[in-house]
C-alpha cells in the first residue's frame, strides 16, 4: 500500500494554512503544505485565476483573503463552498 497520497491536494493546505494566517509568507507556506517556493507560486496563481484568493500588499508583504463563498470545483462536491470546507476541517473561528 502506497502511503505517498493524501486526501487533500496542495491547494486545500495552503488554504487552509492561510485561512489561520492571511499573511504568510511564500516561505512559510511552501514549509507547511512541504513543497518548493515555485510549487506554491504556481498554486498561489491557480487560486487567484480561479478567484478562491485575492492579494494584496501591505508594505513588503502580501496579504491573502480567502473568497468563502466561492464554490469547490469537483463535481462531487460543487455545491460546497470553501468557507464550508474550512469550517469542516475546523480552520475558521478558532
Amino acid at each position: 500500500m502506497s502511503k505517498n497520497w493524501t486526501f487533500l491536494s496542495h491547494h486545500a493546505h495552503v488554504l487552509l494554512a492561510l485561512s489561520e494566517n492571511p499573511n504568510l509568507t511564500i516561505e512559510e507556506l511552501a514549509r507547511i503544505a512541504g513543497l518548493t517556493t515555485r510549487s506554491i507560486v504556481n498554486v498561489l496563481k491557480d487560486l487567484e485565476d480561479g478567484s478562491y484568493l485575492v492579494k494584496s500588499r501591505e508594505g513588503r508583504n502580501n496579504h491573502y483573503e480567502i473568497n468563502l463563498e466561492a464554490q469547490l470545483r469537483h463535481s462531487t462536491s460543487r455545491e460546497h463552498t470553501v468557507g464550508e470546507l474550512i469550517s469542516a476541517l475546523g480552520q475558521i473561528g478558532r
